[in-house]
C-alpha cells in the first residue's frame, strides 16, 4: 500500500500563524435575571409542561458548539457569555461591559417587564443590536409590542393554539368545553385558544371559571367534576398559565374526555421523546451537556444560537442591519431538528417551525396537520400570518 506523505514546505510553516491571526473572535451574551420567578426552587421542582425547567445558557452553548467548524470555516470564533443582572438597575453598566467587547447579540431570557426594557435600551447602548426571545410567548411582543430588532424562537401563544385546534380538528373533536383561570396569563391563553377555535371550526360549548383559593367559599371552583359534569362536551380545555390547576385534571374529569391546553396533551417547540430528523442525537448531546432532558425553551435557545452562527457564516462582514434583513426575509435559516428549514417572518420576527402535539411520555403529533393548506408557506397556519399581524416595525 502506499503512503500517503504531505509536505510542508517552509512559506506554509510560516504561513500558518498568520493563517490562525486572522480568526474573528467574537462574543454573543445571555441575559437573565437573579431573582426571576420562573426559575423558582417550587416551580422548577413541579416541572410543569411547557414551563422552562432551566436557564437559556446551556442551549445556546450547545449550538456554538455544534456550529464551530462552520464558524471556524468562515473565519469566526464566537463564545458566549453569561450576564446574570442582580437587578434592573444593574443593566446600563451590563450592556456598558457588553459594549466594550463588541457584543451585539443577545439572548434575553427575561420576564416581560424587563425584556421590554433591554429591547428599548440595547440598540443605542450596543449600537446596533439583534436580540432574540427564548422565554416568552406573549402574542404582544409579536404585535403592538414587536421592534425591528426583536426575534422569537419561542412559539407564540397564538402559534400553540393553533396547533392544539388543529389536532382537534383532524380528530374530529369540535365539542370544547373551556375552563379559564383568572390570572393575566390565562386570559391571554384563553384568547389564543378562542381565537384558533373559530378559525378551525371548533365549538365552545361552555366557559366555565377556575380559581385556586384557600377560601372554603371558593372550594368548587377548583372542583373538576363539578367543572366538567355537563355531558355535552368531547374535550376539556384548561387555560392556565401558571399550571399548578391544570395539572389535577387528566383522569380527573367528571365524564372520560380527553384534557389539552396547560396540561393532557399540550402544543411545545421540542419534546425529549422526538425521533424523527436527528432528534434523539440533538437530545443526548444537550442531556450531556445539561444533565436534563431539552424542553421547549432549551431548544428556543439553542435555536437562537443558531441563527447566530448561521447569519455570521452567511455574511460575515455584514453589519446589524444587514443581519437583520438576511434573518427576517428568510435569506438564513437554520436545521432545527423537526423537518423543514426553518426561517424568521418578516412581519413580526417570529420563527416559523413545526409543533409538536404531546403528552408527558412522547409525541402523538405534529403541525401543521396534513390536509392542513397555506397559499405560500403552509408553517404561517401556526400563528399570525401576515395579513392579520399588528406589528409595524421592519428592519
Amino acid at each position: 500500500m502506499r503512503r500517503m506523505v504531505t509536505t510542508l514546505t517552509l512559506a506554509t510553516l510560516l504561513a500558518w500563524p498568520a493563517v490562525q491571526a486572522a480568526t474573528t473572535q467574537m462574543t454573543m451574551a445571555v441575559i437573565s435575571l437573579a431573582g426571576d420567578a420562573r426559575y423558582a426552587n417550587r416551580r422548577m421542582e413541579r416541572g410543569y409542561p411547557g414551563h422552562p425547567q432551566g436557564r437559556a445558557l446551556q442551549g445556546v452553548q450547545l449550538a456554538l458548539d455544534e456550529a464551530a467548524f462552520e464558524l471556524d470555516t468562515a473565519g469566526i470564533k464566537l463564545t458566549v457569555r453569561d450576564v446574570v443582572l442582580p437587578d434592573m438597575a444593574a443593566l446600563p453598566k451590563a450592556l456598558a461591559e457588553l459594549k466594550a467587547a463588541k457584543v451585539q447579540h443577545l439572548v434575553a431570557d427575561l420576564p416581560l417587564a424587563e425584556l421590554q426594557q433591554l429591547v428599548q435600551a440595547a440598540p443605542a447602548a450596543l449600537g446596533g443590536a439583534v436580540v432574540f426571545n427564548t422565554g416568552l410567548d406573549d402574542d404582544s411582543l409579536r404585535a403592538q409590542n414587536c421592534a425591528a430588532h426583536l426575534l422569537h424562537t419561542l412559539p407564540s401563544a397564538s402559534m400553540r393554539a393553533d396547533t392544539l385546534a388543529q389536532y382537534l380538528a383532524a380528530r374530529n373533536w369540535r365539542k370544547v368545553l373551556l375552563l379559564q383561570g383568572p390570572e393575566p396569563g390565562d386570559v391571554l391563553m384563553g384568547e389564543a385558544f378562542n381565537r384558533a377555535a373559530k378559525r378551525y371550526g371548533l365549538k365552545i360549548t361552555q366557559t366555565k371559571a377556575f380559581k385556586l383559593s384557600g377560601d372554603p367559599r371558593e372550594r368548587d371552583l377548583a372542583n373538576t367534576r363539578l367543572l366538567t359534569g355537563d355531558r355535552e362536551h368531547e374535550v376539556v380545555a384548561v387555560m392556565d398559565a401558571n399550571g399548578e390547576f391544570a395539572r389535577t385534571l387528566p383522569y380527573a374529569t367528571q365524564w372520560p374526555r380527553p384534557v389539552v391546553g396547560a396540561s393532557g396533551l399540550v402544543a411545545q417547540a421540542w419534546h425529549p421523546q422526538w425521533e424523527r430528523n436527528g432528534g434523539p442525537q440533538l437530545t443526548r448531546r444537550f442531556q450531556k451537556l445539561a444533565q436534563r432532558p431539552m424542553q421547549s425553551h432549551d431548544w428556543a435557545a439553542w435555536a437562537a444560537g443558531k441563527a447566530v452562527a448561521a447569519v455570521l457564516v452567511h455574511d460575515p462582514k455584514a453589519a446589524v442591519p444587514q443581519q437583520l434583513k438576511q434573518l427576517r426575509s428568510g435569506t438564513v435559516v437554520i436545521d432545527g431538528f423537526k423537518g423543514p428549514r426553518l426561517s424568521f417572518r418578516a412581519w413580526d420576527g417570529q420563527l416559523r417551525q413545526p409543533m409538536f402535539v404531546s403528552h408527558v411520555d412522547g409525541v402523538v403529533g405534529l403541525a401543521p396537520l396534513d390536509g392542513v393548506l397555506h397559499p405560500r408557506e403552509v408553517l404561517d397556519t401556526l400563528g399570525v400570518d401576515e395579513q392579520e399581524s399588528a406589528c409595524r416595525q421592519r428592519p
